[in-house]
């Protein structure tokens, strides 16, 4: 029997590297410390509730449905699927604008909300960020990790257009500066930097893509998104990949030709034809995974990192605000909120992003709320007082009690920087890899391959960046640089 292709980590990324490679007939194992699949694609237990307590957004349908089709199977066989009306609520006090699948409605209700002169600002801004997509999609998001004059190389010197539009050198905020006069518009698409973990103030504009993305289409998945991590499991067994879980890897064995095993914590030697590694890539560098194999990436310095999270995850009912799927209460001050952040402190006055499961298309009501709630936090590790979180925690309820929601939970689950970076080895709690801070940063995450022959990785902290789809697009990337080495 051949050496299996060992992947390290079930999180979507190591998920879509096993169905792919599987699908091609390669022997694959995925050895997973956790009890479960899907990384940071998880759910917790409130209230005899299981609730999603990761990401929240299904965007970029598209990818998984050429995802599926490479590994011979349908999405629609696997997930069910419904598109999403309302985009998002938003609050700032009293005041109250939903965004919308139909661009057009989300043009009337910024009209409506913020004046016709917003409202036409609002879709050059959309055009313009369509036009940054469409320049990245195919020359940088699908493809493996380049430079910066690669990637000039694949828009093409006779594309100066394209090359300008994506606004590398610009910050988010900066550019939303020149589109919206009405600072709550600006506070709303500047938030789309907090995806990838990163503040608006020093995130280049070509984030603005997220607002295409999104505004693309979102879907609702029946079940919540964990199932997502259950139908790619199901994509890799039906091929014949193995799952083992709880079943943590100690080190990876490095041989003369590369890297040729893993050994598990309990001493188990597994031989391997190649590995991937579907964890922070921190993990290698900090030597989690053994010292012969930290030299594999590069170490990242610690004020470097994205953005942390502060969640509560809970069970609750709730009065007041009429809730939708996601919904967003804006802090007073966007500006000090990240300040407090980049000085390694939890905002004193958060902006708080509510998933109400329960509103989700086709969703089922309950007697409770089903309710995740995220902040910003410092990639900080455990410096963080009792008291501090406890503080955040207060003033998170006084944000969405000052938006008119009243929450009254009957168990939460609370989840702060030095929990993330337990359940993460080696982020200190940051979600998303690198920050995406200053036009080098997007070129400056590690892509498929590493300098250990054999040792790929894949997940969101590698190219192309943070988030469901781009962790997808980072396992597809992986095993095609797997194949083309064992061939």
């Amino acid at each position: 029997m051949s050496k299996p292709i060992v992947i390290i980590g079930a999180g979507i990324g190591g998920l879509t590297a096993a169905a792919l490679l599987a699908a091609q007939g390669y022997a694959v194992t995925v050895c997973e410390a956790a009890a479960t699949p899907g990384g940071k694609l998880r759910e917790v237990v409130a209230a005899g509730r299981a609730i999603d307590a990761g990401p929240t957004v299904f965007t970029m349908r598209h990818v998984f449905e050429e995802i599926f089709a490479a590994a011979r199977a349908n999405l629609a066989d696997h997930l069910t699927l419904a598109p999403v009306t309302t985009l998002a609520r938003h609050a700032w006090g009293d005041a109250r604008l939903d965004l919308f699948a139909d661009a057009a409605a989300s043009a009337d209700a910024i009209g409506a909300f913020a004046g016709a002169g917003e409202a036409r600002r609002f879709t050059a801004f959309m055009a313009e960020a369509a036009r940054t997509y469409r320049t990245l999609a195919d020359t940088f998001l699908t493809k493996p990790a380049t430079s910066p004059l690669g990637l000039t190389r694949r828009i093409g010197l006779t594309r100066p257009g394209d090359l300008l539009s994506i606004k590398p050198f610009a910050t988010l905020w900066g550019a939303l500066e020149g589109y919206f006069h009405d600072p709550r518009m600006r506070q709303l698409f500047g938030r789309y930097a907090t995806y990838s973990g990163a503040s608006p103030f020093a995130a280049p504009a070509t984030l603005m893509l997220i607002a295409h993305v999104e505004a693309s289409g979102v879907w609702a998945v029946a079940g919540g998104m964990h199932q997502i991590a259950r139908a790619f499991e199901a994509l890799a067994t039906q091929h014949g990949a193995t799952f083992r879980y709880a079943a943590p890897v100690a080190e990876i064995a490095i041989g003369r030709g590369g890297a040729d095993g893993v050994v598990l914590a309990n001493g188990e030697r597994i031989e391997a034809a190649a590995v991937i590694v579907n964890a922070d890539p921190q993990a290698i560098a900090a030597g989690l995974f053994g010292a012969a194999a930290a030299g594999a990436v590069p170490p990242l310095r610690s004020r470097d990192r994205s953005l942390s999270a502060m969640t509560l995850t809970m069970a609750a009912t709730t009065t007041g605000f009429p809730l939708d799927h996601h919904n967003v209460f804006f802090s007073d001050d966007y500006a000090a909120e990240f300040a407090d952040l980049a000085a390694g402190r939890l905002p004193r006055a958060p902006s708080v992003y509510v998933c109400a499961g329960d509103h989700a298309a086709g969703g089922t009501r309950h007697n409770t709320e089903a309710l995740h709630m995220i902040v910003n936090a410092p990639a900080t590790g455990d410096a963080l007082t009792r008291g501090e979180i406890e503080q955040c925690q207060a003033a998170t309820f006084a944000r969405l009690a000052a938006c008119g929601l009243m929450v009254t939970p009957v168990e939460t689950v609370r989840t702060t920087p030095a929990d993330f970076a337990h359940l993460f080895p080696a982020t200190g709690g940051a979600l998303y890899g690198r920050a995406s801070h200053g036009w080098r940063a997007s070129f400056q995450r590690p892509g498929a391959t590493t300098r250990v022959p054999g040792l790929f990785l894949a997940g969101g902290a590698t190219h192309p960046g943070a988030g469901v789809p781009m962790a997808a697009l980072s396992g597809r990337l992986a095993a095609e640089a797997v194949a083309r080495e064992l061939a």
